[in-house]
């Protein structure tokens, strides 16, 4: 089953949160820019970690990962809220799309 999990930061990038914002398909996990704004804004979080998995075992981000957090990133961003990475973890390892430079 695919979880979309969110870390919520305070200021000095302590842990206020880590919740499941979607439960998917094994394909699909349908994740909602604003609810995810909405939320972060509801525990004054400052900065936000997502954090995904792919039951297929393969951790490549697809187009609509990196297309959704995109999205995220634009969303929060004038409202104070960073994204400091999302990750997305496989059975054979994880990947940093901040480390990969996709946003």
């Amino acid at each position: 089953m695919r979880q979309f999990r969110i870390l919520f930061l305070d200021k000095r990038n302590a842990l206020i949160a880590d919740e499941v914002q979607q439960t998917g398909t094994i394909d699909h996990t349908p994740v909602y820019p604003r609810e995810v704004v909405k939320r972060a804004l509801e525990l004054s979080a400052t900065a936000l970690i997502l954090a995904h998995n792919h039951p297929s075992g393969d951790p490549t981000p697809s187009r609509a990962d990196i297309d959704m957090t995109k999205l995220i990133v634009e969303t929060a961003k004038p409202l104070g809220i960073a994204v400091h990475d999302h990750i997305i973890i496989g059975k054979d390892g994880h990947v940093s799309l901040k480390g990969l430079r996709l946003f």
